[in-house]
């Protein structure tokens, strides 16, 4: 660094940190998403993570998934030829409603196979993106808590404010009934059951239960799932090719 009177200052510490900083170590930090590793491949990684962040933006201090920041890239996805295939990662405690229901859809309605591993948690508005995917997996410590959808703040005790309540739980079991093996009825009844949750009703299901009740495929990690993964994309190859 130079001044007008010709002498030279060394950079500080910090100067020297701000120089070596590079797009992908900025990318980790902001959107927690890189192309770090070398090895090219035909599959995208997407975390959800800590609470999905809808239209309120929460404190600084909460671990979240912004769904402005997944919508864009599920479209870049999509758009890219060089992509054949998505691999979803889970561990959330849930979130805002329609933000989830939102991902979710988009997922659900990609022509490319997709594949969903729940790892740690996959709560709440998380079970129908964990189901959005073409094939869905569980880890055996994995949880996934079900219950029914909770109103935060100042809410009017009016019919039509119920009522809204109500449809836009129907969306959600709609959602999860029509991509997954849960039946109408099992989804209910894990929804409003009393006594596992403490001052709260609903469900916890740990890994095989999740299996069991039809919310999710198989139990499986990393490798089962990316095996299952590029059987869809191999089989999606064949049938593109029969067309022709």
């Amino acid at each position: 660094m130079l001044y007008n009177d010709n002498t030279t200052v060394e950079p500080t510490k910090k100067q020297k940190k701000e120089k070596k900083s590079s797009p992908p170590i900025e990318a980790i930090q902001e959107l927690g998403t890189t192309n770090v590793p070398v090895a090219k491949s035909n599959i995208h990684v997407i975390t959800i993570i800590g609470q999905i962040e809808g239209h309120m933006v929460l404190p600084p201090q909460n671990k979240t998934t912004k769904y402005e920041h997944i919508l864009p890239q599920l479209v870049a996805i999509e758009q890219n030829a060089e992509i054949e295939g998505l691999l979803l990662l889970l561990n959330t405690v849930g979130g805002d409603v329609e933000a989830g229901l939102a991902i979710a859809e988009m997922i659900a309605s990609m022509s490319k196979p997709t594949v969903s591993i729940v790892l740690g948690g996959g709560h709440s508005i998380g079970v129908p993106i964990a189901v959005s995917a073409t094939q869905s997996f569980i880890v055996e410590s994995a949880s996934m808590t079900i219950h029914p959808i909770r109103l935060t703040g100042l809410v009017i005790g009016a019919p039509s404010s119920f009522d809204y309540l109500e449809k836009m739980q129907e969306r959600v079991n709609r959602f999860v009934v029509s991509h997954s093996k849960v039946n109408e009825q099992k989804w209910k009844e894990l929804l409003f059951k009393t006594g596992e949750l403490s001052r709260d009703i609903g469900t916890s299901v740990v890994g095989h239960d999740a299996v069991k009740y039809g919310l999710i495929d198989q139990v499986g990690g990393v490798s089962e799932a990316l095996q299952s993964l590029n059987q869809l994309i191999e089989n999606q190859k064949q049938s593109k090719g029969f067309k022709q």
